[in-house]
């Protein structure tokens, strides 16, 4: 049981305006922002102190209700330049507390009136540490947001004074999962897509032009887009964000975005030389139709690079198998350590599942794990030219240590034999032994 703290209550109703009630009975109240109403969603946190922009726009949170660790959000305001889709995926938005006159001269609005355009409800005034520590220890699970004076919210908040009507209204709120996904959010970043000339010039200007694996950037575009020149990638979204074709543009690649339910057939037609496998919401596993279509992708031997939903869906085709975390992965500062290099890097991530590392088939390399729990970040094919990670490279706000991969991916398209030799790159630590020992740490720590 947790100490008693000034956001949080047990369920007494003290005429708060708005309130998270999570499935296991604890209810936090505060002070409603945003859109009124109720709904239901899966409770997530994420750590990033910037970037709240792409968190509300990113397709990968579809159906989840999003929790800001970080104490303050919205001082630069809403900047459309900077949206990952044309619209906000969020279920509801939980900050503890949201700057109302925010200062930036990219600046075209403030949270409050961004969430209410896209009738997102929100919450603040609660203890946010609180309610993480709760997701932590518990893990993720439902939640309802309760918003504002209409007469359903009232009935809820009438609801939690009783037992017996609270424990329907737990039942309903248990009930809830997020079901067509990728169907929901896919080429949900095409309204909002640039020519590759708008993108290096506003790179040049505000956003951030390629980042190499020495760390140094390319500022000549002629320089930065030689290799991808005259090649084509085909971009299949599953929930894409907008950064990811603006780094494929960037190295010169022509890239034609297709929808998730796209088939195989349809993408060979095109005759592309890469294939990019994009981020996404959802169980991995239930995309079962994809999966047997990127099989036959990977028959074709062309070149596929993965990015979170992608590094699951294409691990799944592999034969690997997928599980879900207790709380997940999101916020722009979990370490992932390269093994070939053995250098770690921060980075970007938003995922609550993740591929299981007993499960992987002969010819998949683990390329990085995530040095907080040992949980795999990344594989590279032997057998056929592909590789994915389960971080974002992407990264925008950032942190854009690891947008090298974009050139590797540049790299395989030209040389498909490129990661053939991976295994013989991995430092004499014998990586795979500390990546196995790090994973019985783990489970044994799970366990207990």
């Amino acid at each position: 049981m947790l100490g008693y703290n000034p956001g949080m209550s047990n369920g007494t109703n003290d005429k708060s305006d708005a309130c998270l009630v999570l499935a296991n009975g604890l209810v936090f109240k505060g002070k409603s922002f945003g859109a009124s109403g109720t709904i239901v969603g899966e409770a997530v946190f994420t750590t990033g102190m910037n970037g709240y922009i792409e968190t509300l726009t990113d397709p990968s949170y579809y159906g989840q209700i999003v929790t800001q660790t970080f104490p303050l959000i919205g001082n630069y305001g809403i900047i459309p330049k900077d949206f990952e889709s044309s619209s906000c995926h969020v279920r509801g938005y939980i900050v503890r507390s949201w700057c109302e006159a925010p200062s930036n001269f990219r600046c075209e609005g403030d949270l409050d009136s961004y969430l209410k355009k896209q009738n997102i409800i929100g919450l603040y005034d609660i203890d946010t540490r609180a309610l993480t520590k709760v997701l932590r220890e518990s893990g993720v699970m439902n939640g309802m947001l309760v918003s504002g004076e209409s007469d359903e919210a009232k009935k809820i908040f009438a609801a939690l004074e009783n037992p017996d009507e609270k424990n329907r209204l737990l039942e309903k709120i248990r009930s809830y999962k997020i079901e067509n996904a990728v169907e929901s959010v896919t080429c949900s970043a095409s309204e909002i897509e640039e020519s590759a000339e708008t993108v290096f010039k506003e790179s040049a200007s505000y956003r951030f032009v390629p980042v190499r694996s020495d760390g140094t950037k390319e500022n000549d575009p002629e320089a930065a887009m030689r290799d991808g020149k005259g090649k084509k990638v085909v971009l299949w979204d599953f929930g894409a964000k907008a950064n990811i074709r603006r780094e494929l543009l960037k190295r010169g690649l022509d890239v034609v975005s297709v929808p998730a339910l796209t088939t195989a057939e349809k993408i060979l037609s095109l005759n592309p030389d890469g294939v990019m496998l994009s981020n996404g919401p959802g169980d991995p596993q239930e995309n079962v139709n994809i999966i047997e279509e990127i099989k036959k992708i990977l028959d074709a031997r062309i070149p596929v690079f993965g990015i979170c939903l992608g590094h699951q869906l294409l691990a799944l085709a592999n034969g690997a198998k997928t599980v879900k975390l207790k709380y997940g992965h999101r916020g722009a500062n979990q370490p992932v350590k390269q093994l070939s290099t053995g250098r770690v890097y921060i980075s970007s991530q938003n995922h609550g599942y993740a591929v299981e590392n007993d499960s992987l088939p002969e010819g998949a390399v683990p390329s990085f794990v995530n040095t907080n729990d040992g949980t795999n970040e990344g594989l590279v094919y032997t057998k056929i030219p592909a590789f994915s990670v389960q971080f974002h490279p992407e990264a925008c706000s950032g942190p854009l240590d690891t947008s090298f991969l974009f050139d590797d991916f540049v790299r395989l398209i030209r040389n498909p034999d490129f990661f053939r030799d991976y295994r013989a790159k991995f430092q004499r630590i014998d990586a795979i032994t500390y990546f196995a020992g790090t994973i019985r740490g783990t489970k044994e720590k799970n366990a207990r």
